[in-house]
């Protein structure tokens, strides 16, 4: 459900700016977004459908108005919400980057208005999820970074002869085994049973196939699915977003039972060659922990990291993050999790993960 007519939001003012829930046309939104030079995918107006349609999150995007009514500023918010996990207002959720973007004004009246529903609303945590800096009174976590690499001009073989040795060895040995990728909306399906599959083993549970044909549907040009295929059967998968000139693998697995091909090497091998191909300059490995096993996955690629900037208001004795599934009071989840029927894990998990923000 949209936040329109739901929430009862008061508005707000700053020197010359006015800050009120966002009842323009998307075209509007969008026009602004694109028009910023730090913004991200997450940004557009769609991701409102998606959390509303496939997630049923109630949202609240919230822009920031000059005296003449143009926009000055934008903050896409999302409410998740639930007695299991508690209650989060985050921008923005299950991705990497959000937060208010416009003018410097534009953002700290945003911000603020953001913060004063946290006590309003009785929120556990306000999260704002920046890839840059913001000028924001506010305290900010660095508990997660961003790995990228350009990519360089020209043809395929310049783009592998750019990648760090071992890197070459291990798509080669790929290519050799047999390893093949398909990109497309028609691939939803495959990267699922993989994604899925994956997760389980990893403990942890995963969002529905729903949510990714929503997404498709959205950004039919810009969200691209894709599989690595081992003798006809999906072995690893990836999906992500093209923007201003840089793609990220938002999400990405393999099955561990077939390693020794090297599935997951040759579908990020792959999917540099067809971003490229479309004009993107960057390759965006998506967040990690700095220091995990995905982290040091992203290094050997020679990917240089990028801290981000979380920005967090908590309210009075909550934790100063959005909940996770290895934390102490749930830290028994991943171990039952990974033992269940894997039929089970795709009915049950979409239930769950909707609320881990």
């Amino acid at each position: 459900m949209s936040a329109s007519g739901a929430t009862g939001l008061a508005t707000a003012t700053a020197p010359s700016l006015r800050v009120a829930e966002f009842t323009g046309a998307p075209t509007e939104w969008d026009g602004f977004v694109r028009a910023q030079p730090h913004w991200t995918h997450f940004h557009l107006h769609g991701w409102r459908t998606v959390m509303e349609r496939a997630l049923r999150h109630e949202t609240i995007y919230l822009c920031a108005r000059d005296g003449g009514g143009a926009l000055a500023g934008v903050l896409p918010l999302v409410r998740v919400k639930s007695r299991l996990f508690g209650h989060y207002l985050v921008s923005m959720p299950f991705v990497n980057y959000g937060g208010p973007l416009g003018s410097d004004n534009a953002i700290r009246a945003l911000g603020a208005h953001a913060a004063g529903l946290v006590v309003r609303d009785g929120v556990r945590l306000l999260e704002m999820r920046s890839r840059r800096e913001l000028p924001l009174d506010i305290p900010v976590s660095h508990r997660k970074l961003t790995s990228v690499i350009d990519l360089t001009a020209g043809t395929p073989d310049s783009l592998i002869r750019s990648l760090p040795p071992s890197v070459r060895t291990k798509i080669r040995k790929s290519q050799k085994a047999g390893v093949t990728v398909r990109f497309g909306a028609d691939q939803i399906a495959p990267f699922h049973q993989v994604f899925s599959e994956h997760m389980r083993f990893l403990g942890t549970p995963t969002h529905g196939r729903a949510l990714f044909e929503t997404i498709a549907a959205e950004f039919p040009d810009s969200a691209l699915f894709a599989c690595a295929y081992l003798k006809g059967k999906p072995v690893a998968c990836g999906a992500g977003f093209t923007w201003n000139e840089e793609f990220e693998m938002t999400w990405a697995s393999a099955l561990r039972a077939h390693d020794e091909a090297k599935p997951n090497m040759g579908l990020y091998g792959a999917t540099m060659e067809h971003v490229m191909a479309a004009g993107c300059r960057v390759f965006n490995f998506g967040r990690s922990t700095p220091g995990s096993g995905t982290h040091k996955f992203k290094s050997t690629w020679g990917a240089r990291d990028e801290q981000l900037w979380w920005y967090g208001v908590a309210r009075a004795g909550q934790p100063a993050a959005t909940p996770s599934p290895n934390e102490g009071a749930f830290s028994w989840g991943p171990r039952i999790w990974s033992e269940l029927p894997l039929g089970l894990t795709r009915w049950l998990g979409p239930r769950v993960v909707r609320f881990i923000p």
